[in-house]
C-alpha cells in the first residue's frame, strides 16, 4: 500500500510538472506571437503613415494647382515669385516632362543592364567553372556596393566627355548634360543586381529539366534558352522589374550627368530630369511647407508611389501567370 502510495504520488507531481511546463510553452509561444503581429502591423502602419502623409500634402498642392494642370502640364517651372507683381507667380507644374525624362533614362539604363546581366548571369550558372565563378561573383556584388555619388561622378567626369567628344567628330551636338551619358552609367550600376538575382534564378531551376532536355537531344545553348530561361522566368521577371523601379528611384546620377532642366524632348543626347531629381531640387535648403512649390514635391512623391504600386502589381501577375505554367 505505501508503495502504491508513492507512485500516486510521483506521477501526481510529473503531471504536475509536465501541465507547468505546458503552460509555459503556450504562454512563450503566445508571446512570440504577439510580438510578430506587433512587428507586422508596425510595417503596416509605417507605410499607411507614408501614403497618408504624401497623399493629405498633395491634396493641399492641388487646392492651388489643378490635378489636370499637374498630370497634362507640358511645362514644370515651381520657381513661384514672391510677390503676385512678379513675372510667372503662378509657376508651371506640369509633369509630363519630368515623366518622360524618367522614362528616357530609364529606357537607356534598363537597354544597358538587361542584356549584359541576363547574358552574365547566364554564363556564371551554366558555362562558368566553380573557381572563376567564385571569384567573379563576388566582384560583381561589391560592384553593386558602390556609392551611387560615385558613379555620378564617373559619368559627369568621363562618360559625358567622351560622348561629347565622340559626338562632335561624328557631327552629333551632345549636351554636356545628358539623359544618354546618365542612362548608360545607370545601367552599368543595375548590371550587378540583374547578374546576381539572375544567377540564383537560374541556379534554383531543377537538374532533372536540364538533363532531360539534354536526353531528347537538344544542344545546351537551345536547353537555355527552350528550358532553362522559360523555366526561371518568374525570378527573371522580378529582378528586371528590381531594376526598373531602381532606375526609377536613382538621384544622384540624373543630378550629376543629366541636370534638372525639365526638357520635354525624346532626344537622349540633351539635358532632361527626373522624378526623384526635382524632389531633391525642390526640397533643399530651408523651405516651408506652404506653397505650392514645396507642396508639389508631395504630388511627384505620390505620383512615384503609384507608379511603384503598378509596377509591383504587374511583377505579380507576371510571376502568377508563369507559375502556372510551370509547376
Amino acid at each position: 500500500m505505501i508503495a502504491a502510495g508513492t507512485q500516486t504520488c510521483a506521477s501526481d507531481k510529473t503531471d504536475a510538472i509536465n501541465l507547468a511546463d505546458t503552460k509555459r510553452n503556450r504562454t512563450f509561444e503566445t508571446l512570440v506571437m504577439v510580438a510578430l503581429a506587433s512587428c507586422s502591423m508596425v510595417a503596416i502602419l509605417v507605410t499607411a503613415g507614408i501614403v497618408l502623409s504624401l497623399l493629405f500634402e498633395a491634396l493641399r498642392f492641388f487646392e492651388r494647382v489643378g490635378i489636370e494642370k499637374f498630370l497634362f502640364g507640358l511645362k514644370w517651372s515651381p520657381q513661384t515669385a514672391l510677390r503676385a507683381d512678379q513675372v510667372a507667380a503662378e509657376g508651371a507644374f506640369g509633369v509630363i516632362p519630368l515623366v518622360t525624362g524618367t522614362l528616357l533614362i530609364s529606357f537607356i539604363a534598363m537597354c544597358v543592364a538587361v542584356p549584359l546581366g541576363l547574358l552574365s548571369a547566364v554564363y556564371l550558372s551554366e558555362y562558368a567553372g566553380k573557381t572563376f565563378r567564385d571569384w567573379i561573383k563576388p566582384m560583381l556584388e561589391i560592384l553593386a556596393g558602390i556609392p551611387t555619388v560615385v558613379y555620378g561622378f564617373f559619368a559627369a567626369l568621363v562618360v559625358a566627355p567622351m560622348l561629347r567628344a565622340g559626338g562632335e567628330q561624328a557631327g552629333l551636338n551632345i549636351s554636356s548634360e545628358s539623359a544618354l551619358a546618365a542612362g548608360i552609367v545607370m545601367g552599368v550600376m543595375i548590371i550587378p543586381l540583374i547578374s546576381s538575382l539572375g544567377s540564383d534564378v537560374i541556379n534554383a531551376v531543377p537538374q532533372s529539366l536540364r538533363d532531360a532536355s539534354l536526353g531528347l537531344g537538344a544542344t545546351p545553348a537551345e536547353t537555355i534558352r527552350k528550358v532553362i530561361l522559360p523555366a526561371a522566368a518568374p525570378g527573371i521577371s522580378g529582378a528586371i522589374l528590381l531594376g526598373v523601379s531602381r532606375a526609377i528611384g536613382e538621384t544622384m546620377i540624373v543630378v550629376m550627368a543629366a541636370g534638372l532642366a525639365a526638357n520635354l524632348t525624346a532626344n537622349p543626347l540633351e539635358a532632361v530630369t527626373t522624378i526623384t531629381a526635382q524632389i531633391v531640387a525642390l526640397l533643399t535648403g530651408d523651405q516651408e511647407f506652404d506653397s505650392a512649390k514645396t507642396l508639389s514635391a508631395f504630388a511627384l512623391g505620390l505620383l512615384l508611389f503609384a507608379v511603384t504600386l503598378c509596377l509591383n502589381v504587374l511583377a505579380l501577375r507576371i510571376v502568377r501567370k508563369y507559375r502556372e505554367e510551370y509547376d
